[in-house]
């Protein structure tokens, strides 16, 4: 088979093709507060970010590693407890706080042990095999990246301990 200018001109433009369509399903680089937003599953804990006045902490430089409650680890929470904390916005930062580490910690650099989070707790972190925990959650999709950090989407939400 020649390679003929229409045949070269042909394949170019499929390449082409293939190669926008790929770029407009990959979204751009974002901050942890607006990959979070825009995640279908997190729309809970999105909502409450902006409650809590988070949301420009979570667009800064960072770097930063949050734990991220899904919307299934939300409806588990007792009603009494989500109504507690949306009706109170320095409790509600706790718990959220309670879900962010200083620094991007990848899944597969996560060490066993105690680590403070920017409420200032520790969590327990562990790593066995593919398993990633955190304190009793389970890490259900890990390294989701953004500009500022990395996105580790949990299926509890962590209750800091009572002071």
């Amino acid at each position: 088979m020649t390679c003929t200018p229409r045949l070269f001109l042909g394949a170019l433009a499929v390449t082409a093709a293939a190669w926008l369509a790929g770029c407009a399903t990959t979204p751009a680089p974002a901050s942890i507060a607006d990959t979070a937003a825009r995640t279908p599953e997190l729309s809970t804990l999105n909502r409450l970010i902006q409650e809590a006045g988070m949301a420009d902490t979570l667009r800064a430089a960072g770097p930063y590693t949050v734990f991220a409650p899904s919307d299934e680890a939300f409806k588990a929470v007792p009603a009494k407890t989500m109504a507690e904390l949306e009706g109170n916005k320095e409790l509600l930062k706790s718990v959220l706080g309670y879900h962010v580490l200083q620094g991007k910690v990848a899944s597969a650099d996560v060490k066993d042990g105690q680590v403070a989070t920017l409420q200032g707790a520790k969590v327990a972190v562990s790593h066995a095999g593919d398993f990633v925990t955190v304190d009793d959650a389970l890490v259900q999709k890990a390294d989701v990246p953004a500009t500022n950090g990395v996105i580790h989407v949990v299926d509890r939400v962590l209750m800091p301990p009572k002071k």
